[in-house]
């Protein structure tokens, strides 16, 4: 995206001016124990399927309210929407 202060409705938090909020995101994921992480290419595939998701907007998920990055870095979770 050219413009960092424009809210889009298929982006990551990596990807719009979430200030504070990917800070906290990121530390989050940071502290996870790693046997409770995906791996990183585990990761970054779900993140791609959440970008073509029709249920992403403003990078939550608006089937369960959840930052799909958060949601994506843990091993144990899926998808609502049986997307991965």
């Amino acid at each position: 995206m050219e413009n960092k202060n424009v809210r889009c409705k298929k982006c990551l938090l990596a990807d719009i001016d979430a200030g504070q909020e990917l800070e906290k995101i990121k530390h989050l994921i940071s502290i996870m124990p790693a046997k409770e992480k995906a791996s990183e290419a585990e990761y970054k595939a779900r993140l791609e399927a959440c970008k073509e998701c029709e249920k992403l907007i403003e990078a939550t998920c608006i089937l369960c309210g959840c930052y799909v990055e958060l949601r994506a870095a843990k091993k144990k979770n899926t998808c609502p929407a049986k997307k991965w």
